[in-house]
């Protein structure tokens, strides 16, 4: 009996002792991340920092529902760009401008009912200035009118993991029940960046429109002030005040800045640049792994070839603080059996990222092309070359 409660004490030790841990831990987190906001300050109502990874590095309010002004936009060129990728529309479409596109009034393009342009050339007005008329012309384009385009950018809220964004219009124009957040707005721009017609499209400086007659020129100044910024979008009503989302890429390090409410002209750039001088001084990037790259392979049973190579299904890409070790090992997980068929893009295995013991990252490995079934011919075939091959 006595060994007992003695045995029962000791486990009620350690339990306390492990709970206590966990909970420190948990505090010192809390802490750490306290410290790392306290050391910078913006006058933005809400705001976050992020790597391309999605590991945020500042944030301020970044959950706060806001209006978004026509940082709307930005959702609104992205179910654009990937509507071209997917082959529903042809950047050389040409789009017929309803009346419905020609009266929304703000910044636009003056486009005129029964006017005719590329689809190309009012996406370039999009994301160069932001121009409404040009983006109700686009979305009606491609979902057939702007209810049904606000529909699908809400589904994408969703697909996305967005839970503090809503839209009521495709351009950000002031609307009830029409927000978004900084950190939600941040994941639209972390899924962008990975389109290159996107940034393409976010990178243009200035553009000549209706065959040289009208010269337009980005309201992203970041593109001529800031070493790396390639995008994104900005944008100001009365009620969103000034907001910006910001994109740079420096040594690799993909950092995204978004600010929200900031109160004069120019201060979403100003608070911005703020962020990104903050991020770039603090944190590097060590690049791990590339698209594409031959990581392993792994023999295949029953197969019309004996093995299929893995590669990596996408970049890697580790974020470091400054002077911190980088005392990193891969580690490679592969499925030890596959039978045939093998699909090409399918995954099998993974490359785990470690730091001091601990998973810090990890990509998939797939299948870098597609293997057949082998006939029971060549099956057989196989059976006799392995059964008399020299060991």
């Amino acid at each position: 009996m006595c060994r007992l409660k003695k045995f029962r004490m000791i486990l009620f030790l350690i339990c306390v002792l492990v709970l206590t841990s966990a909970f420190n831990q948990t505090i010192q987190a809390a802490d750490n991340k306290k410290a790392i906001n306290a050391s910078f300050q913006t006058t933005a109502q809400s705001a976050i920092l992020m790597d391309g990874n999605g590991t945020i590095l500042y944030e301020k309010e970044s959950h706060k529902r806001l209006p978004p002004a026509s940082v709307t936009k930005s959702m609104t060129l992205l179910l654009a760009t990937e509507a071209v990728e997917q082959g529903r529309v042809k950047l050389t479409d040409t789009v017929q401008i309803s009346e419905n596109a020609w009266h929304q009034g703000g910044s636009q393009i003056w486009l005129e009912p029964g006017e005719t342009m590329t689809l190309h050339e009012l996406m370039i007005a999009i994301a160069v200035v932001s121009a409404n008329d040009a983006a109700v012309a686009v979305m009606e384009h491609i979902f057939g009118s702007q209810e049904a385009a606000v529909e699908a950018m809400n589904q994408r809220c969703i697909s996305l993991g967005l839970n503090d964004t809503h839209f009521a219009n495709v351009n950000g124009l002031p609307a009830p029940d029409h927000y978004m957040s900084a950190y939600d707005t941040a994941l639209i721009a972390k899924e962008a960046v990975k389109h290159p017609l996107y940034m393409e499209l976010c990178g243009i400086k200035e553009y000549w429109l209706r065959d040289g007659k009208n010269w337009l020129v980005n309201t992203n100044k970041l593109l001529w002030w800031y070493k790396g910024a390639d995008g994104l979008k900005t944008g100001w009503t009365q009620e969103a005040q000034y907001c910006f989302a910001g994109t740079a890429k420096r040594d690799g390090l993909r950092l995204i800045s978004v600010v929200f409410g900031t109160p004069e002209p120019r201060s979403h750039l100003r608070e911005s640049i703020k962020l990104f001088d903050w991020g770039f001084a603090n944190f590097s990037a060590m690049s791990i792994v590339n698209a594409g790259e031959i990581i392993e392979r792994i023999m295949i049973n029953k197969g019309m070839e004996k093995e299929v190579q893995l590669i990596a299904s996408e970049n890697l890409t580790l974020l470091l603080g400054k002077g911190e070790s980088k005392n990193i090992q891969k580690k490679v997980v592969v499925n030890p059996a596959v039978t045939a068929p093998v699909a090409q893009g399918q995954k099998y295995g993974e490359l785990l990222v470690l730091r001091d013991g601990k998973e810090v990252g990890k990509v998939d490995l797939v299948a870098e092309k597609s293997i057949e079934k082998a006939s029971l011919l060549r099956t057989l075939q196989n059976m006799i070359t392995n059964l008399f091959s020299i060991k």
